[in-house]
């Protein structure tokens, strides 16, 4: 039997989504055992069948905003080995849910930070990297968002319990842990895909092949990110040494991002060339939508970090992976 001290141990929550599971395959080359917790709300245990062959990855099905299961996860993680970091990626991914039902953010965001927090504390477990969000930032319209930027005024749930988290962690650092990451995602595509403007075009697509209904006029613009760079970029700042206890960080591409219309243009063009687009009214697709945001992503690459796919380029890889992912 190994000896629980020759491998180390990474805690993945959320381990069943769409990052999770490109991030897990990176560290089971490092040669790390890894605990993917999910509660199957959002994730998928085929998500991880790639894996199945590999002994160490262990998958637990546990909600983590529950104490009692948390200390659970975290009693199992321990007889694995020391357990070295807790990668924290369990949120509520769906902003208009929790926009309908603030407690849907609460619990599956906030709570789970939490609580992962609290059993880190009780198992010494000193190293912390946070899937954070550039909702916390709020709708500054076309200022670069930098890291130093505030006041923060978050426009949705899913932005306020994210901010909150990065709060909770914060305070964590100055009582039980080592190093907290921050990182703020942009728009994140790829697959696995379980949410996001792509999926959901492609799957009304499905539904209705002669006609796109879209979400607002259109008019949005985001900077999206293809999750292979997303991965590459979190794993380099995990492996600094110089940086401070707690950093918050932004990771996306250099550019202006894409419209929302053109990326419907695109989606049709590959589904179903025929299907008449009809845009909606505004310029935000939902409440606590943020229409337009630029990011400074200056601090990352300061490390020498750049994404190989740009906005467009991200988004039309996204788009063939997806639509292949949902048979269309």
């Amino acid at each position: 039997m190994m000896n629980r001290t020759e491998k180390p141990v990474s805690i993945v929550s959320g381990g069943a989504g769409f990052i999770a599971t490109n991030l897990i395959g990176r560290l089971l080359d490092e040669g790390r055992t890894v605990v993917a917790i999910d509660n199957f709300s959002r994730g998928s245990r085929a998500h991880l069948q790639n894996f199945s062959a590999n002994s160490a990855l262990h998958i637990v099905e546990a909600d983590l905003a529950d104490r009692a299961q948390c200390m659970k996860t975290f009693e199992f993680t321990n007889m694995q080995g020391q357990i070295g970091e807790v990668w924290h990626l369990a949120a509520n991914s769906d902003i208009p849910a929790g926009v309908a039902n603030p407690d849907v953010d609460h619990r599956d965001t906030f709570l789970t930070t939490f609580e992962l927090l609290r059993a880190m504390r009780a198992f010494e477990v000193r190293e912390m990297h946070f899937a954070s969000s550039s909702a916390i930032y709020g709708d500054l319209g076309n200022v670069a968002l930098h890291e130093a930027i505030g006041p923060l005024f978050p426009i949705s749930n899913y932005g306020a319990m994210k901010l909150a988290s990065e709060a909770q962690a914060s305070a964590a650092a100055e009582s039980h842990l080592d190093r907290v990451s921050l990182f703020r995602f942009p728009n994140v595509v790829g697959v696995p895909a379980t949410h996001g403007v792509i999926l959901d075009f492609i799957r009304k697509l499905k539904l209705s092949p002669e006609t796109l209904q879209v979400l607002g006029d259109g008019s949005q613009q985001k900077a999206y990110l293809h999750v292979s760079d997303l991965v590459d970029a979190m794993l380099l700042v995990r492996a600094q040494t110089r940086f401070d206890k707690v950093t918050p960080i932004n990771i996306g591409p250099v550019d202006e991002g894409v419209k929302v219309r053109w990326i419907a243009e695109q989606v049709v063009a590959r589904v179903n060339p025929k299907a008449r687009i009809v845009f909606g009214e505004g310029n935000k697709g939902w409440v606590g939508d943020v229409p337009r945001f630029h990011y400074s992503t200056g601090k990352i690459q300061a490390l020498g970090w750049s994404p190989l796919l740009g906005s467009e380029s991200a988004v039309l890889r996204a788009i063939d992976e997806i639509a292949t992912q949902e048979g269309a």
